[in-house]
Formats: C-alpha cells, sequence, structure tokens
C-alpha cells in the first residue's frame, strides 16, 4: 500500500513575493529570477519534507487496500493527515461505491502517528478493492506549517540562490531548524 497524490500542493509554504524580499530583490528586476526562485522553493520544501517526513504542503492521497488491516489500524506515512476525503468499494469493473462515514476515520494523533481506523464493521472485500482518499500536509484546512521549517525553506532557497552552480553544503542552521521537527521512523 503505497499512498498516491491525486491532487498536488497548489500553495506553497513560502510564496515567491516573501521569498523575493527575503531575498533583498530590486521589483526593478522584473521578475527575471522568478521561475528559477520558484524552482528553488518547491526543491527545498521537497528537503525539508524528506528529512522531517512531514508533508510541508496540502494534498490529496489514494490509497488502494485489497484487504482490512487485521486490528484495524492502517499507519500511513502522511504527517500531518488532515481528513478523511472518500472511502469505497471498487468492484471488478471498477465501480466505487462510497462506504457510510466513520467507517474509515483518522486515528487518535494524525501528527506524529497518523493512521486510518477501520471499523469492524466494513464490509468485507473479497474480490473487491477500497479505495480510501485523505487529505494531507500542513496549510490549507490542515495545521499551519511551523516557523521553524518555514525559515528552514527560506534559508535552503537562499542558500540555493547565492551558490547557483557550486556544490557548497547548506548552512547548519538549516538541519538545527528541522531536527526538533524530525518525525522517527521505529
Amino acid at each position: 500500500m503505497i499512498p498516491i497524490r491525486v491532487a498536488g500542493p497548489t500553495v506553497e509554504p513560502v510564496g515567491l513575493a516573501e521569498m523575493r524580499a527575503y531575498l533583498r530583490l530590486d521589483s526593478d528586476a522584473g521578475g527575471a529570477e522568478d521561475a528559477l526562485i520558484g524552482s528553488l522553493l518547491a526543491a527545498a520544501r521537497a528537503g525539508i519534507e524528506a528529512a522531517t517526513r512531514r508533508l510541508l504542503a496540502p494534498g490529496r492521497y489514494r490509497i488502494m487496500l485489497t484487504a482490512w488491516p487485521t486490528d484495524g489500524v492502517l499507519p500511513l506515512p502522511l504527517s500531518p493527515l488532515v481528513a478523511v476525503e472518500r472511502a469505497g468499494l471498487v468492484d471488478a469493473q471498477g465501480a466505487v461505491t462510497d462506504l457510510p462515514a466513520g467507517l474509515v476515520r483518522l486515528g487518535p494523533d494524525p501528527v506524529e502517528a497518523p493512521d486510518l481506523r477501520i471499523d469492524p464493521g466494513a464490509p468485507p472485500l473479497d474480490a473487491r478493492a477500497a479505495l480510501v482518499e485523505v487529505s494531507a500536509g500542513y496549510g490549507g484546512d490542515g495545521l499551519p506549517v511551523p516557523p521553524g521549517l518555514v525559515q528552514a525553506i527560506r534559508l535552503l532557497a537562499a542558500h540555493g540562490f547565492e551558490h547557483r552552480g557550486d556544490t557548497a553544503a547548506p548552512p547548519p542552521s538549516v538541519a538545527a531548524l528541522v531536527e526538533p521537527l524530525r518525525r522517527l521512523r521505529l
């Protein structure tokens, strides 16, 4: 079971205008560097997401199951979980029949131990599959991005902007901001 992103980030945690101001770029430049700054912001966000195992931009993810978990708990690598958007059964022809609300719900800690709880009354899958779509990530309808991670994105993007083409290591302050918010792996 691998969650598949079906709707990507529409809003980065650090906007282009905010980053231009952080870099102290002259507004008379006409936006010549905007594409570069945008790609540096996206890369910085992705790097911080990988380091922390947290999603820093909201997204929608699809999970397909061929069997319900025996203990009714489905751990997910998506933190923070925001909501179960849809849960249904998929028949052999691909038609989806939605399940009643509440049969698949968020676990008690959607940030540090994100999981889904499957009600024991959920119908057996037999020859069907289960389709579950969840919203996950900071921003949007979820929790705000922790300020330390926003600053880490700024620092990493600024570092990439200043050292274009160089192989200079990121500043140690990025790791210092990220480390306290890193989700542990068991």
